[in-house]
């Protein structure tokens, strides 16, 4: 099926989608016909059609749905790695004499990329249509953008940053099964990123010290600059304290006796329950037997 027919077919799914079974009929048959590439589901948006079919009410659509996106992205993840295992074995042949002598485990240093115009997904050239998914890659673009400013790392390499934090991003929360979870967290890695009193954050990230893994999973707090994570323990520890000078202090005695075990040793604190000029509350309680009374 060419790209001409898949878009006639998406075109129909628009058009017929309160109809359960033409909708069924479009969607077997692209499941049975359509052999998906990148460029084929860029042209079409086919996947973002058919995407809009997972939350039917039709348990047959839903199924045929999420077996047909999970089998075309199966089949392009292949392509890529496919793609990317030949592209080393090409770099190696292309070798000049004496880069070959060069010893397997000397480490290669990258080269930085300079641009004469601001960063971005736009002016680096950089494809951020990894999903076809419309947030998806809403949210790898703005990762991008954010990372690649001021950076000198080169496209591939803050494409691959950004791919990798929105991937464990949809594993922690699928924005097809709780966009709100999914939005909230990339709202908190994307502000931490771009935040101008945590400047080293950012070059962390692209650097390999912070994974994405860690960045998604962790606590908020954990992202901030260390003159901030001094701050914050120094703000717990002082409400720390105020909270524990403003327990009762209670006072053990052997004035009074307890009416229930009559021992002597008794702890009290008083306060003010009434008016200023009525006298206080004394609250008890015996050390011993746990029993509790008050007299003013």
């Amino acid at each position: 099926m060419d790209s001409k027919e898949v878009s006639a077919h998406v075109k129909n799914l628009e058009k017929f989608k309160t109809n359960d079974e033409t909708v069924l009929d479009i969607l077997k048959s692209l499941e049975k016909e359509v052999v998906p590439t990148e460029k084929l589901l860029r042209e079409t948006k086919v996947g973002v059609e058919v995407n809009k079919f997972k939350k039917s009410q039709n348990a047959e659509i839903v199924r045929i749905v999420k077996r047909m996106i999970s089998s075309w992205k199966e089949t392009i993840n292949k392509s890529k790695k496919a793609k990317m295992q030949s592209q080393p074995q090409q770099a190696s042949t292309s070798q000049s004499p004496s880069s070959q002598q060069l010893s397997p485990t000397e480490p290669r240093k990258q080269d930085k990329f300079v641009s004469s115009k601001p960063r971005n997904s736009k002016n680096d050239g950089v494809d951020t249509n990894i999903h076809n998914h419309k947030l998806r890659d809403m949210v790898i673009r703005a990762l991008y953008d954010a990372l690649a400013k001021e950076s000198e790392h080169p496209p591939s390499s803050v494409l691959d940053s950004a791919k990798s934090i929105e991937e464990e991003m949809n594993k922690l929360n699928n924005c097809d099964e709780n966009e709100k979870a999914y939005k909230d967290k990339y709202r908190i890695i994307y502000s931490n990123i771009i935040s101008k009193n945590n400047p080293d954050l950012k070059h962390k990230i692209t650097n390999g010290d912070v994974t994405p893994q860690y960045l998604v999973s962790c606590d908020p707090k954990e992202l901030a600059p260390e003159h901030l994570k001094k701050k914050l323990e120094e703000i717990a520890k002082q409400n720390l304290h105020n909270a524990q000078g403003a327990t009762i202090q209670r006072s053990i005695t052997d004035r009074f006796t307890c009416g229930k075990c009559k021992e002597k040793k008794v702890s009290y604190y008083q306060l003010q329950t009434r008016s200023a000029d009525e006298p206080l509350t004394t609250f008890c309680t015996c050390e011993s037997c746990g029993n509790r009374w008050k007299f003013s």
